[in-house]
């Protein structure tokens, strides 16, 4: 830490704030996003990487590796393309083929491990994994511009650069499995090892890999390399559902350490009363750029067209009025100045201005990033007794009080899993079946009937729970409260009013994802390394990818 060796802190933000669905639903990726973060890993390693096979054919089916070694330990990526019908290509997790498949392996594969793992990732779920594979993923072609782009080169042209930053991928995974699924190893098996030990590390690994195998497969069809600007914008996409809501509400101890370490760089660069000139310059030209980010976030869906419209206007006016300009961030107390007026506007202005804050201080907050995993589990000795519970719900969880859980608006909707896909899936409680399935995520409502049970005279926990045991998750999580204040998420998520799509955001956020393309309230598609560094820029172009745009 350079600049500021003992960071002061203003005081963090509540929980009662934060922890909002509609603004967990406005969130940007920051320089704490783990892409960011692993991006950053790997230029201070200079990371080399090879690709010591390529079996593809003409027509680009085959596989490939690519190897690097990074934190000592050696990983490769083994991708394989094949020739899918197109009436077979969707999105939709319940899908059996795909253009695409990929594992990362711990080690270097030799001919039969890879012949193994060419004959086993095109099933995904239908096969079976070792150890040694890490991860595993699919994806599916933009076919539009994947066939654009062949057409292009073949010619001896360069891709319309209006269809590549509208796209913005030649490839969208629709899944990327970590930790145990199928028999790949499980995360302990890597987390202590360098470079892996934040959240979802070798997932990301693996989306940037793909990323780079997508880019040369393009070139090898199309007989001719892309532009590097143009190769640089084309991220890899992802569509994510239902799937991947309830991990947030499942995981509150990791849910916590994402947000207190956002929320304590927030409060970090609060305490920064004078904004050094070149960290002011940087605040300047990072609003333009966000600027031209949404002018280029074109999404077809109206509603959510319009709310970027929005947001772009109101970015617009607030430039106008000199709210960044280096001028005004340079004067004693900008930022909590920039901060209020922020208050001021919408949600979604609120949480740009917050990611932007962040962006020119990563010698002051980058270090938070390490202590984003959750690697011992909820550590929270169990509340005494029933007043010990009364008094801890009634101060931090009072959210869960407020709503009538019998009225048909607050009860609306229940969480279940498929039994076909064993993934989750939301359901109506009026109108269909499976209600008597219901996953225990309806955590407000859990906490208001234990509230509503204590007892008037105090009672040992041990004693009232051997009576009610149905409120034990309760309790536990009225418990963890004191320990982890961001773990839970303040809003009744049975509630007719309870949009998914507003959990996925915020973890995909923290994922490092832009480009937010809503297709309902449930499901979305977004883009990932969209700007960051190829594979020979790691030591140029690491870490300066913030809301990403394309280069004219």
């Amino acid at each position: 830490m350079k600049d500021f060796p003992n960071p002061p802190q203003a005081p963090l933000r509540s929980p009662d704030k934060v922890m909002r669905l509609a603004r967990m639903g406005s969130m940007f990726p920051t320089r704490l996003s783990f892409l960011r973060t692993l991006m950053r890993a790997l230029a201070a390693e200079n990371v080399q990487v090879t690709r010591p096979v390529w079996q593809i054919d003409t027509r680009g089916f085959g596989h490939a590796v690519y190897t690097l070694r990074f934190g000592g330990h050696d990983y490769a990526l083994v991708a394989v393309s094949s020739d899918l019908p197109a009436d077979q290509r969707t999105d939709r997790v319940i899908a059996t083929a795909w253009d695409t498949a990929y594992v990362l392996y711990d080690g270097v594969p030799d001919a039969d491990e890879i012949a193994r793992i060419c004959a086993s990732a095109p099933k995904q779920e239908a096969a079976r994994f070792t150890e040694r594979d890490l991860v595993l993923s699919r994806a599916n072609k933009s076919v539009r511009l994947f066939a654009h782009v062949v057409e292009r080169l073949k010619a001896g042209q360069q891709p319309d650069e209006a269809l590549a930053r509208q796209t913005g991928y030649l490839m969208r995974t629709t899944a990327v499995y970590g930790n145990g699924k199928f028999g790949i190893a499980d995360r302990a098996r890597i987390e202590a090892r360098p470079g892996f030990g934040g959240p979802f590390m070798a997932e990301m690994l693996t989306v940037w890999l793909i990323r780079h195998f997508t880019h040369d497969l393009v070139e090898f069809v199309g007989g001719a390399p892309l532009d590097r600007r143009i190769k640089r914008h084309l991220g890899i996409g992802n569509s994510t559902g239902l799937g991947m809501a309830p991990f947030l509400v499942n995981h509150p101890v990791l849910l916590n350490n994402w947000m207190l370490a956002r929320e304590t760089a927030l409060a970090q660069v609060r305490a920064i009363q004078l904004v050094p000139k070149g960290q002011a310059a940087r605040l300047e030209a990072l609003a333009l750029r966000a600027a031209q980010h949404l002018s280029e976030w074109q999404v077809p869906d109206i509603a959510h067209q319009d709310r970027i419209d929005r947001l772009l206007r109101d970015w617009a006016a607030a430039r106008a009025e000199g709210r960044f300009a280096q001028g005004a961030l340079v004067k004693m107390g900008a930022i909590e100045a920039l901060l209020a007026w922020s208050e001021t506007a919408s949600l979604d202005v609120q949480e740009l201005v917050v990611a932007l804050l962040l962006e020119p201080f990563g010698d002051v907050i980058d270090g938070l990033a390490e202590c984003m995993s959750d690697p011992f589990g909820a550590m929270v000795l169990p509340l005494p007794d029933t007043d010990a519970v009364k008094a801890q719900i009634e101060e931090a969880a009072a959210w869960a009080l407020a709503p009538d859980y019998d009225a048909k608006p607050e009860c609306h909707q229940f969480w279940y899993v498929s039994a076909a896909k064993q993934e989750p899936r939301l359901g109506n409680r009026f109108e269909e079946p499976g209600a008597d399935l219901e996953s225990p995520l309806d955590i407000g409502r859990r906490i208001k009937a234990l509230y509503q049970d204590l007892p008037e005279t105090a009672q040992p926990m041990a004693d009232f729970l051997a009576d009610h045991p149905d409120h034990a998750l309760a309790a536990s999580r009225v418990a963890a409260a004191a320990q982890y204040p961001y773990g839970e998420i303040r809003d009744n998520l049975i509630a007719q009013t309870c949009l998914p799509i507003d959990m996925l955001r915020c973890k995909l956020s923290f994922f490092g994802a832009s480009k937010f393309d809503p297709k309902s309230d449930r499901w979305t598609r977004i883009t990932l390394c969209q700007g960051a560094p190829l594979a020979d820029e790691l030591q140029d172009n690491a870490d300066d990818w913030w809301l990403p745009v394309y280069a004219a």
